[in-house]
């Protein structure tokens, strides 16, 4: 996940399947404040373990998302950290050590002033959890290494790797590697990362908005059609500069909600790269590599083949695209039959010039451009396409997307729309039994649509109250 303040991962496809299990239909899902105590348990549980200098394997953080199951083709073999000795755990550290001093820009930290920048991995410092461990909010100096008062110098988001086997350390190295050399506005930035003894940590600049996933799934407040143009516009050229503007080629591999991170004006990063992979080169069309993802975001032909390319980039973009435009999680099991695969359902909808309203999230009340929703499903619709070869590349994305986030014909001025919301409305059990429905007000005996306000200019915060204190904090992920 990222490094942001203020929603939970779900769990990355490197877990073991019994990790990954289904939620059976019927069962309860868990409440929110349930989610958090555990997960707080098994990072504090994680936290003793990296607090005690070189030890076994820590618990596994374990916040997860009943709607954002994650899957794994083939499992990587867990390797206690016990199992190698110090002579071979020393000769790996100090190989690192090489290969890293590479990144000269990345500053190198000492696990004790990690340790006093988060103040001891308290719980009341965490953020959430990253792909591979627990993310907590720190304070370092600003140009520095050394812990400062928290509130004070550069805030920061710390993620710490569990000790749970080869699969996390891989994934670290991966973050390391791609993120120590790309740097893009929209990637989230790592900052440096400390290796010492069996320790694994990274520390990314902390994005206060936390995850794009919190703000669409767990806020009462819908965010804003504008606001979610604009951040569907910074994810593509996030993207874009992955697959056609890096030195090297790179597919991300995790493209979704929860790894969309946002700044203090909804600028949103990338974070989290630990599953990305080295496009082709040369002649290859494709890069061969096991299954690993998250349901409902992977295209149908790399989890059917293996066979990955930077259109499978597009096709999560596509689901991404669809669940900013529907307010609806990609695999949804609470959902009536026939709705819990969100590209699926939409699929009728998003060629239809007038059924396309039907996708359009109710929470919106209406306060949405006709065109361009209208354009985004178009560009959905492309990005979904099961044919991988007639999907656009991102910087196609990035031009269609420019124009959206400040188109200003609302929906709720037409004629045609508000027709539409008056037949929904008038055919609502609730209405019929003389009930308003949630959403609307009634005005000279007549349903109407309530009206939202939003911000004037992408800056502005749609919200104009604070998360609650106790509720969980992601650090965005990195």
């Amino acid at each position: 996940m990222g490094l942001g303040v203020d929603g939970v991962k779900g769990e990355s496809w490197e877990v073991e399947k019994s990790k990954g299990r289904k939620k059976k239909e019927g069962e309860e899902e868990e409440s929110g404040c349930w989610i958090k105590l555990r997960f707080i348990g098994s990072c504090i549980s994680s936290r003793s373990k990296v607090d005690s200098s070189i030890s076994g394997i820590s618990t596994h953080c374990e916040s997860k998302s009943t709607n954002d199951t994650s899957i794994d083709q083939t499992v990587a073999p867990i390797i206690s950290s016990t199992t190698t000795s110090n002579a071979e755990s020393n000769a790996s550290t100090s190989k690192l050590e090489e290969e890293l001093k590479v990144f000269s820009r990345l500053r190198k930290f000492a696990f004790n002033d990690l340790k006093l920048a988060t103040r001891n991995f308290r719980p009341e410092s965490l953020l959430g959890e990253g792909g591979f461990g627990c993310v907590f909010k720190g304070w370092i100096e600003e140009n520095g290494t050394a812990p400062v008062k928290p509130g004070t110098g550069l805030t920061v988001a710390v993620k710490t790797l569990n000790h749970d086997g080869l699969q996390g350390h891989k994934e670290w190295l991966a973050e390391v590697n791609f993120l120590g050399d790309l740097i893009h506005p929209n990637l989230v930035k790592l900052i440096g990362y400390c290796i010492e003894d069996d320790q694994r940590l990274l520390v990314y600049e902390f994005m206060p908005r936390g995850s794009l996933e919190n703000h669409l799934f767990r806020r009462s407040l819908p965010l804003p059609w504008s606001i979610r143009m604009k951040i569907a516009l910074g994810a593509a050229k996030g993207l874009a500069f992955l697959h056609e503007e890096a030195k090297r080629p790179v597919i991300y591999r995790d493209f979704k909600t929860s790894n969309i991170l946002l700044d203090a004006d909804y600028n949103a990063k990338l974070s989290d790269f630990g599953l990305a992979k080295d496009g082709p080169e040369g002649d290859k069309t494709h890069v061969s590599t096991r299954v690993m993802g998250t349901y409902g975001y992977a295209a149908p032909e790399y989890v059917m083949t293996g066979h990955l390319t930077s259109k499978s980039d597009v096709y999560s973009f596509g689901v991404v695209l669809l669940e900013m435009m529907t307010g609806r999680r990609s695999m949804d099991k609470n959902r009536p039959t026939g709705e819990h695969n969100l590209v699926e359902w939409a699929r009728p909808h998003l060629g239809e010039r007038r059924r396309f309203y039907k996708l359009i999230d109710p929470r919106l009340e209406g306060h949405f451009s006709i065109k361009g929703a209208q354009k985004a499903a178009q560009l959905a619709a492309r990005c979904l396409s099961r044919d991988s070869k007639a999907r656009p590349m991102m910087s196609e994305v990035v031009e269609a997307l420019k124009p959206l986030p400040n188109l200003k014909d609302m929906a709720s001025s037409s004629y045609y729309f508000q027709t539409m919301q008056a037949d929904r409305i008038g055919s609502s059990p609730n209405t019929r039994n003389g009930l308003k429905t949630q959403g609307s007000f009634s005005r000279n005996g007549q349903q109407q649509p309530r009206s939202l306000s939003i911000p004037n200019g992408s800056h502005a915060s749609p919200y104009r109250h604070q998360p609650p204190q106790n509720s969980p904090k992601p650090n965005g992920e990195a």
